[in-house]
């Protein structure tokens, strides 16, 4: 009897001792919320970058994608918990922090993960007869002569569409100003702007693209174009108004184009609350960065992301575990 129990004793013993030397379970997995914009578009490519990127780093992880009305809805549904995380556009965030349209208070619940891109800069491109008719060689020759221009921006409620008619502003030709001139200001989607410029229905666009964008293309294609630069005091004011950047499209860019272009650039940013949970931000931040192909590959835009980029952004403060990450790889 004692060396059956003793046996037995010594059975229980091996049996716990090879439970202990098991590898523990996985790491369980994130299960997020990304607020992005329409679907088909880039923002929901980079949501399957973002959900790839996570899904190499701690498997059984997921990121689904959210519609919205893009940025500026962003702030809210993330500020309302309503997302995990949000991609947002430098400008609109920077515009929720001051309160400005369209938020009637400041909203500082957001903080910045990662830069995703910064190039999508605000391109004024006019028509190549208008442009040499008037001897149109930056913006702010339209108003030194008070020109009657016909000018597409993008649709109201788009941060971009303010952006532009702030450039107009700091270069002199307001909205206002074309319009007591003779001129107009439509605003439009892009799509439509392309139609309006082909029919001579606009003299210019100024409108957030791609550099080489296809629609740009394809509009150079049916109607001879100029690419026409702000200057330095116009780029200086309208970054220090919205905290965005400065961006020269080089003269390679366009076959058509045969110089350097100064103009300013949005950045959209990955951000979650201020409130998040330090180790999901950890986690994730560092996956953005060690997977980075993920966002990569999703689009031929996408090639340039690289992670000193996304270690770069200045409009909203870092949380501080993404932060962390970034100065442990010495990327800040």
């Amino acid at each position: 009897m004692i060396t059956t129990r003793r046996s037995l004793l010594a059975a229980v013993a091996l049996a716990a001792g090879a439970a202990l030397a098991l590898p523990g379970p996985a790491q369980a997995g994130y299960n997020l919320t990304l607020c992005g914009a329409s679907p088909g578009g880039l923002w929901s490519l980079l949501g399957a970058g973002i959900d790839g990127a996570l899904k190499a780093a701690l498997p059984g992880s997921t990121v689904t994608y959210q519609t919205s009305g893009g940025g500026f809805a962003n702030v809210v549904q993330l500020d309302q918990g309503k997302c995990d995380l949000a991609i947002i556009h430098d400008a609109e965030a920077t515009a929720a922090i001051k309160g400005q349209e369209p938020f009637k208070a400041p909203v500082d619940s957001m903080r910045t993960v990662a830069v995703l891109y910064t190039w999508a800069p605000e391109q004024l491109i006019m028509r190549k007869d208008y442009a040499e008719e008037h001897g149109i060689k930056t913006m702010e020759d339209i108003g030194k002569q008070k020109l009657p221009i016909n000018i597409l921006l993008n649709r109201r409620g788009n941060v971009v569409s303010a952006i532009g008619a702030s450039m107009l502003d700091a270069a002199g030709a307001g909205v206002k100003d074309i319009e007591s001139w003779g001129g107009t200001v439509t605003y439009a989607a892009s799509k439509e702007q392309g139609e309006m410029m082909r029919d001579r229905r606009a003299d210019a666009l100024l409108n957030s693209l791609f550099v080489n964008h296809r629609s740009i293309q394809q509009l150079q294609t049916s109607l001879p174009v100029v690419l026409i630069p702000i200057t330095d005091a116009t780029a200086d004011a309208v970054t220090k108004e919205w905290s965005i950047n400065r961006f020269t499209i080089p003269a390679s860019a366009y076959s058509w184009n045969d110089k350097d272009v100064l103009t300013v650039t949005v950045s959209a940013q990955l951000f979650v609350r201020k409130d998040a949970d330090p180790k999901m931000v950890t986690d994730l931040t560092t996956a953005l960065v060690e997977h980075i192909d993920a966002l990569q590959g999703v689009h031929k835009a996408m090639r340039p992301l690289d992670a000193k980029l996304m270690a770069s952004a200045k409009a909203v403060p870092y949380h501080p575990a993404a932060a962390a990450v970034y100065k442990a790889k010495g990327l800040q």
